[in-house]
């Protein structure tokens, strides 16, 4: 049997402030934190993530840009070269000199050691968009980092751990 709904009461029944303001730990645009904190109630995680989801495909070029306001530089893991720092900092000053803001990349799938390299690799591949599909682009490891940040927000470490219904058998 499949196991129960994931639950989100303490969440949907938090106060919209408190829920905006964590929600924007998640992604900087205002119109997107009030959206999900507006359609509450959730039944589930999965519904959550939908909705998350759909928020952000629905992100005008003026939310885009303060989401990514709001975003900070990828940082490498502790003990890297400083020869890795150099060149960090170079790829990003060149994708921020092209594209007018800060290079985002979703690393929730790659272990820390690979993050350099996926950094550096997604930035040469990404100088060559032209400005509207690096929007795209840009836009959509937007909404992967949200949906990262917001399942780490309401996993079990984060303020409204999502539980198990105590009534619904496993």
């Amino acid at each position: 049997m499949p196991s129960s709904p994931a639950r989100l009461e303490p969440f949907n029944s938090a106060p919209a402030d408190s829920v905006v303001r964590a929600l924007l730990s998640c992604c900087r645009s205002l119109r997107w934190a009030h959206r999900l904190a507006d359609h509450r109630p959730y039944p589930d995680l999965d519904a959550f993530l939908a909705a998350a989801d759909e928020a952000a495909y629905d992100l005008t070029p003026a939310d885009l840009t303060e989401a990514l306001a709001g975003e900070s530089l990828t940082l490498l893991p502790d003990g890297a070269y400083s020869a890795a720092h150099t060149a960090l900092s170079a790829a990003h000053a060149a994708y921020e000199s092209r594209f007018g803001h800060v290079f985002v990349i979703c690393l929730d799938d790659f272990s820390p050691e690979e993050s350099l390299d996926q950094v550096l690799a997604g930035i040469r591949s990404r100088l060559t968009n032209d400005p509207e599909e690096e929007r795209l682009v840009t836009a959509e490891e937007l909404r992967r980092l949200a949906r990262g940040r917001l399942t780490r927000l309401l996993g079990d470490k984060g303020p409204w751990a999502v539980r198990n219904s105590p009534n619904v058998p496993d």
